[in-house]
This record gives structure tokens, sequence and C-alpha cells, in this order.
């Protein structure tokens, strides 16, 4: 995290709040940008430094609910470090929602891809009965459902590839054969994913911006999509855009091998990130989905 920009100010009533928060009584704020509607502040109080997100209502403050709740359950496993939260102010009828967490410097100390690839080994060991979530969350700013379902091909289908096809569809970014393909992909779910293995808490985000170096150089994951899902989604997604050492692949099959044919399987968890870039940022994306559609080979 840096820090950059002007100073700025806060809607009065929210500074008030993490004043009363922080037991302090100024603020010192400097703009980071957006993400998705939320507005993204360094925020400077007495000798504290904090990271704050905040939204005045609708998919932006839903999307600020959604990450308290990963970050949480990524700290519950003390397998991965995330940033503490400072104070989550929910929404009411006089003030935005706000995530206040702590801000994470490695003061110029390199980050550590192999230490990276050990402790989402150990983070993948938390399993459930289920694949799924309690509650549905965001993936960047898309709606991700997470009902609960059996088996891993059940929940692909109806919970990820089906939700983005739909959206897709509606958005009028799929020709027919594309779309054509990609419903013989999902027809097909029950033997393209016929692997075993728990379901595992995944961050379900993992790209390479999402991962920060914090003091000491140790790998923290920011904004999470998590669920429980198969591991090796998450994995395939690390390999989608780049951005991850040898290392780190070294290191986290070190600590839990993945299957031979994993490979094969990488494009279909793939496309779902695919359609998913698809529909947030138009049809630039399309080559990528026809690449993952290539390689599953349908």
């Amino acid at each position: 995290m840096r820090d950059e920009g002007p100073l700025t100010t806060l809607p009065s009533d929210l500074q008030r709040e993490l004043e009363a928060v922080l037991g302090v009584s100024a603020l010192t704020v400097r703009p980071l940008g957006s993400s998705f509607g939320a507005s993204l502040l360094r925020v400077t109080a007495g000798d504290g430094t904090y990271a704050l997100k905040w939204a005045t209502g609708g998919a932006p403050a839903a999307m600020l609910a959604a990450e308290a709740h990963g970050l949480r359950a990524l700290a519950a496993t003390g397998a991965v470090r995330v940033p503490a939260i400072v104070a989550w102010l929910a929404p009411d009828a006089h003030a935005p929602t706000a995530l206040l967490t702590e801000w994470l410097d490695s003061a110029g100390a390199p980050l550590d891809p192999a230490t990276l690839g050990a402790q989402l080994a150990a983070l993948h060991r938390h399993t459930a009965p289920a694949f799924g979530l309690e509650a549905d969350n965001f993936i960047g700013g898309t709606p991700q459902l997470n009902a609960w379902q059996p088996t891993w091909p059940a929940f692909f289908r109806t919970q990820r590839l089906l939700p983005q096809l739909t959206r897709a569809e509606a958005a009028g970014l799929l020709v027919a054969s594309r779309r054509r393909a990609i419903e013989r992909v999902v027809a097909r779910l029950d033997d393209l994913l016929a692997v075993s293995g728990a379901p595992s808490l995944i961050h379900g985000d993992l790209w390479g911006g999402n991962v920060v170096a914090s003091p000491g150089g140790r790998p923290a994951l920011i904004d999470p999509a998590v669920s429980y899902s198969h591991r090796e989604a998450e994995v395939a997604f690390t390999e989608l855009f780049g951005g991850f050492a040898p290392r780190f692949y070294t290191a986290y099959t070190a600590a839990w091998p993945l299957e031979p044919a994993y490979a094969a399987r990488r494009p279909i968890y793939n496309l779902y990130h695919a359609l998913n870039h698809l529909n947030l940022f138009g049809a630039s994306y399309l080559a990528l989905v026809d690449e993952q559609l290539e390689q599953i080979g349908v």
C-alpha cells in the first residue's frame, strides 16, 4: 500500500465516527482512487496509519460488507495474513458504510513468494462439508453466488459459470456459437470436474494485485472473494494473468501436490474469470474467453 494523492476531506458524519473509534480529534486523509464505486483512502490519526474504504449505499456498500466478511474468514484460519479490521461502520440512515483496516507497509522488504505458496496450501486445508458459503459476495464488481451445493460440479455449474453466462447474454456480449460452446462446457461439468477433494476455503480473487507485502516482507492478501471451493480453482487463477513466481508454485506443491490432471481442468476454472472480466470490462476480453474454450476443447 502506497501513500499518494493530495489531502482530501471525508463526509462530516463519517469523520466524526472515525475520530470516535480512533480516539482522536483530527484525521489526515489522502485519496487513493476508487474501486467499483467505493472510495479508497489513506488515513493518518495520531501515530497510526490506516486504509479506509467507504461508500454511500447500494452495491458498493454491499461489496464492503462482503469484503469485511471475507477478511474475517481468512483471518480466523491463522493460515494467511490479511489486514486487521480496525472498524466496521455498518450503514444506517445517517452515515456511509466504511471499512477501516490497518495500513500494511513492508518498509522495502521484498515479498517472499515461497512463503505465500506454503501459506496458501495451509489455507486450503480449512474445509467445509459442502461447496459454497453462508453468504453471497462479489468477484470484483460482479455479484458472486455461494449457495451450498453437495458436489463441486454442481457448485461450479450453478454458482459460477451459469450466472456469468446469463449476465454476458443479457449484455449482448456473446454470439450464438460462443454461447453454445460455453453451454457444452456447462453440460459436461460432471465429467470434466470429476476430481476428488473436500471443499477448501479459498481467497477467490487471487491475482498479483491482491497480494501485498506486510512488515518484514510477509505476504498479505487483500480484497477477498471467499468461498469453500476446490483448491484447484484458486491455483488456476494465479496462472491466468501471471504475477506469481516459480517459487510460489514450488512451495505450494511441496506442501500439497496437485493431481496430474489439474492442467486439463485449469481452463475450465479460468473460463469463469474470463467471463467475469468480459462482463466487467467488455468485449476486449472475448479473446480470453475463446482461449479458455479452445484449451478445454469444446
